[in-house]
């Protein structure tokens, strides 16, 4: 397979190719001033510098970060709103995926969780809590913990698998993925886990809701009825809604799935959004 990383324009709905490359990338994030995005391979990290005069060098390249014992990170990764850490999960030191911080530039990873698995995915827009998806005694749901680590905070009953939360720009909501009605679905909650709303309510298996940090949607990945998990190398579809489930439209259809869009990939002036398709070779 060759990965395609492409960023989808909001204003003319179309999408351009970034980079292709034989290494398996998955989950872009953006950078604060837009001049990056991070994604992870064969268990690094990458940057790509989209500031690169194109025309003179071609595509950028994957430059690698640094995160040194930290050699199994998946792909819940994201950067902090300040832009100066990036949030890993990684399985290097116990054979399961915890939380750590690393600084922008790489460095020594800073363990934030105890517990694991442990799989990142949001930071609260003050930068002062992370949102993941942890599992306990097998039970997947959503929790949160301060930047700096302590006690985590459970914010959901154990009913259905929970995954993927995102906070809302404005920091009041939490989006996830669930499937308590039985089938994947989109929800949000407050961020102390009251007010639980389903958004979603069609055949399509649903994951992944991040929030544009400006103009009320989001995008989310869409996978045929019947699939099970989040697996790649599937027919899948980002589709498009307002923030509180209304005026859902479909943005494309393309191959991926697992690595498209895990994690936060909004532009920061929500013009456009980062994702990855995956492409059979020759």
């Amino acid at each position: 397979m060759r990965s395609s990383v492409e960023i989808y324009d909001m204003e003319t709905r179309k999408a351009r190719v970034v980079l292709q490359t034989d290494v398996l990338v998955e989950a872009p994030n953006w950078l604060p001033d837009g001049s990056a995005l991070i994604v992870n391979g064969d268990g690094g990290l990458f940057r790509i510098d989209l500031e690169r005069d194109e025309e003179a060098e071609g595509f950028p390249r994957l430059d690698p970060i640094n995160t040194e014992f930290a050699t199994s990170c998946n792909n819940d990764h994201g950067v902090s709103p300040c832009g100066r850490e990036i949030v890993i999960s990684d399985q290097s030191e116990t054979g399961q995926s915890q939380i750590y911080r690393v600084p922008i530039e790489g460095g020594t990873p800073v363990p934030v969780t105890n517990l694991a698995p442990s799989y990142w995915h949001g930071w609260s827009p003050d930068g002062a809590t992370l949102a993941y998806c942890g599992a306990r005694a097998g039970v997947y749901d959503i929790y949160t913990i301060s930047r700096d680590g302590g006690e985590e905070t459970r914010l959901t009953d154990g009913l259905g698998h929970a995954d993927g939360p995102d906070y809302s720009p404005c920091g009041t909501w939490i989006y996830f993925n669930s499937s308590r009605g039985d089938s994947m679905q989109i929800w949000r909650m407050r961020t102390d886990g009251s007010d639980l709303t389903q958004l979603t309510f069609d055949e399509r298996v649903n994951w992944f809701p991040h929030p544009a940090p400006v103009g009320g949607k989001l995008v989310y990945l869409a996978y045929e009825a019947g699939v099970t998990g989040h697996p790649r190398d599937k027919t899948v579809e980002l589709r498009l809604m307002d923030e509180e489930g209304q005026n859902m439209e479909t943005l494309l259809s393309l191959f991926g799935g697992q690595g498209t869009i895990n994690v936060p990939s909004w532009a920061p002036d929500g013009s456009a959004f980062a994702f990855v398709r995956y492409e059979p070779e020759d």
